[in-house]
């Protein structure tokens, strides 16, 4: 019963860790918004109809031709930082909650922004560096990440 237990809050941990991995409010990474369709300079929220999942986390998106074009290439459209606000990741290593209408697509990359209450962050981004402010938020990010592994 001891072991069934340990293995049962070790099996939460990793979940936890995992779901953590990628900015997922609503159930889906993006907030539900179709990460292929921002690569056509478009924001579109994606439909209960176009679903998967990739890497623990669920995807949305607004038409088969998107879904099967991620199925293909999964690493080419998820977006940098797990979907957390590229800004906030190189300014200060947080994670933080995005809007799904904030984005920037650089160097073949999705990244995504905070936009709320008067700061949007990707004028930051752009403002006071972008390129100093993503080698940063590289850094960060994998320090990020192997924080979360050791949980």
């Amino acid at each position: 019963m001891k072991h069934l237990t340990l293995l049962f809050l070790f099996s939460i941990l990793i979940s936890s860790a995992q779901q953590d991995k990628y900015y997922s409010k609503k159930g889906f990474v993006a907030e539900g918004y179709d990460i292929v369709a921002y690569f056509d300079q478009q924001a579109v929220e994606g439909k209960e109809t176009y679903t998967t999942e990739y890497d623990g986390a669920k995807f949305k998106f607004s038409s088969q031709k998107n879904l099967v074009a991620f199925k293909n290439n999964p690493k080419k459209y998820v977006p940098q930082y797990g979907g957390y606000c590229a800004y906030a990741i190189g300014k200060n290593g947080k994670k933080v909650s995005i809007d799904p209408e904030t984005f920037e697509i650089r160097d073949g990359k999705l990244y995504l922004f905070y936009n709320s209450w008067g700061i949007n962050t990707l004028n930051k981004w752009n403002e006071e560096g972008a390129e100093s402010l993503r080698a940063k938020a590289d850094k960060n990010w994998k320090k990020l990440e192997s924080n979360q592994k050791i949980r």
